[in-house]
């Protein structure tokens, strides 16, 4: 199923943020053309995560460009700029992540390529937005998470902050740019002109705080106080946390306290009778619950708060994930294939139209594997 049949996006952008916006839109039908570097490539083809390699290129460089193509070309070169500006005229939607200033010095910012296509979405990513004294700070996961109090959230009272384990910034910049993307595209049926979307990491790190951040600016700016004890939101009452079994790991979300500790047989916790005890008291409370999780399986407590619907989940490693009927049922491994002859086993894209979840084996391209089709289709020659 190709939604977005027909649209054409010419994608400059490298590692993570830019091209996961170009990932979803090419997972909804769109052609996604990234521009690429003679010899080098999107840097991203040697940003290893771990010691993983697929045929000496990253893992994370085929899961994040699967179902794409590449268009090499050397854009201070005056003739592959021209061609580029060509093929920019032909198409529906720019993408890049380059710092503030850096596609105007190539001689590709908004204006340029408005005036050579007034119906373009222009859009970009980039760290920190436009002005301010962080503009020209890089845009990198790890520092975005840091600066904007994300990984202050993390860890227990006194600890040291913890970051996520994953590229969270990143991903959410991608997100918010491909729904910015998707509207604009949405206006221009309507008023049939174009438009500049833009995003910053930064921004899109706070709006995904959005709910604590909320809480912190309507009480007298008063910073939360993270629980001591199995933390798991700052301004969240007990039980909430992940906590030790005999043999693994439990997650409670929010409850009732008191039916929590008659259904676990913690008797202890049956003082805390008065609901505010659950915030004042939170840590008081968690010990003690920590202490009588630890006597029995996760299975077992499983076993106890599932039929009597308290909000609870065993903690998986990946390894016990993908063994789990409840993520096997959902289908969301897929198989894609390089022309060279590599077989990918990776996630699929996590939208589902009229029941039909969507999938495509065409895997990450080589560098510049479609320039002679690319030039053929848009006549750049």
């Amino acid at each position: 199923m190709k939604l977005l049949e027909d649209v054409v996006v010419v994608d400059f952008s490298q590692f993570l943020s830019g091209p996961s916006a170009g990932l979803r839109l090419a997972d909804l039908g769109a052609q996604v053309i990234k521009i690429e570097k003679p010899y080098v490539g999107d840097i991203c083809r040697e940003l290893y995560v771990s010691d993983v390699m697929i045929q000496g290129e990253s893992t994370i460089f085929h899961a994040i460009n699967r179902n794409k193509q590449s268009y090499m070309a050397d854009l201070k070169l005056g003739e592959d700029l021209e061609r580029i500006k060509k093929l920019l005229a032909q198409a529906d939607v720019l993408i890049h992540n380059f710092r503030p200033g850096v596609m105007e010095r190539l001689g590709l910012g908004y204006e340029v390529v408005k005036s050579l296509n007034p119906a373009i979405v222009y859009a970009a990513i980039s760290g920190y937005g436009k002005e301010g004294p962080w503009k020209d700070l890089p845009g990198q996961d790890l520092l975005l998470q840091a600066a904007s109090g994300m990984t202050w959230l993390t860890n227990d009272n006194g600890s040291m902050p913890t970051a996520m384990g994953v590229a969270v910034v990143d991903i959410l910049a991608g997100v918010h740019l491909s729904q910015g993307i998707l509207a604009a595209l949405f206006q221009r049926t309507v008023q049939e002109r174009g438009s500049l979307v833009e995003v910053s990491m930064f921004e899109s790190a706070l709006d995904f705080q959005f709910e604590v951040l909320t809480c912190f600016l309507n009480d007298s700016n008063q910073l939360p106080i993270r629980s001591a004890v199995n933390n798991g939101h700052a301004y969240i009452s007990a039980p909430y946390g992940i906590y030790k079994t005999s043999d693994g790991n439990l997650a409670l979300a929010m409850g009732n306290i008191i039916v929590l500790g008659e259904i676990l047989g913690c008797a202890g916790v049956g003082i805390y009778a008065d609901s505010a005890d659950w915030f004042t008291h939170r840590d008081e409370i968690k010990t003690i619950l920590a202490a009588h999780l630890l006597t029995r399986s996760t299975a077992y407590w499983l076993s106890l708060l599932e039929p009597a619907d308290i909000w609870c989940s065993n903690v998986l490693n990946y390894e016990e994930l993908v063994a789990a009927e409840g993520y096997k049922v959902l289908q969301m491994e897929q198989e894609v294939n390089t022309s060279n002859g590599l077989h990918i086993l990776t996630t699929r894209c996590p939208i589902r139209v009229d029941g039909q979840i969507l999938t495509s084996q065409k895997g990450a391209p080589l560098l510049g594997e479609h320039n002679a089709e690319i030039a053929k289709q848009f006549s750049l020659v």
